[in-house]
């Protein structure tokens, strides 16, 4: 078996927090859950050790880069970290408001926003399928963009809904 980095100590420590976590799982939310978690767990760390070839895939899978490794021990998942270039959430939801007041009051609505407002609602609703809204200038042109698909979402699947 090749040498590994991992102490004892720190697996025994792992396994503390494994049996922990599961035991808690188990008291407050889901026992069912925490003992199939168990089982599936030892089944895999089982079936590694028969197997160099599981062993390999398994810790290419899973394996943490050092720099992310410190924030999941800290409880910070690496995928919470902001991405560059995110965009902010709009400031109001389109669909809500299509909703409430209809296409027209809709229309009213974002023309009090400026641009990067209205980019923001785009962003966010995955409304630049083609790639183009998000460099258009004119804000009327984003706008009429968001109604029409907001007016396409809001009537999707209408020929199965009942007239009553």
């Amino acid at each position: 078996m090749s040498e590994d980095p991992t102490t004892i100590s720190e697996l025994e420590a792992d396994l503390d927090d494994l049996g922990d976590a599961l035991a808690e799982l188990g008291r407050v939310r889901d026992p069912v859950l925490a003992r199939q978690l168990a089982r599936l767990v030892t089944a895999v760390a089982i079936e590694a050790t028969r197997s160099s070839r599981l062993t390999k895939i398994l810790t290419a899978a899973i394996a943490v880069p050092i720099k992310d490794a410190a924030n999941v021990s800290e409880g910070e998942s690496p995928s919470t970290k902001p991405r560059p270039h995110r965009r902010t959430p709009g400031v109001l939801d389109p669909f809500v408001i299509f909703s409430e007041v209809g296409e027209s009051g809709l229309h009213d609505r974002l023309a009090a926003l400026d641009l990067e407002q209205l980019r923001d609602i785009v962003a966010e609703h995955g409304m630049d399928h083609d790639r183009l809204a998000m460099r258009w200038k004119d804000p009327d042109r984003v706008i009429g963009r968001i109604v029409e698909k907001v007016s396409a979402r809001a009537s999707k699947g209408s020929a199965f809904r009942s007239n009553s």
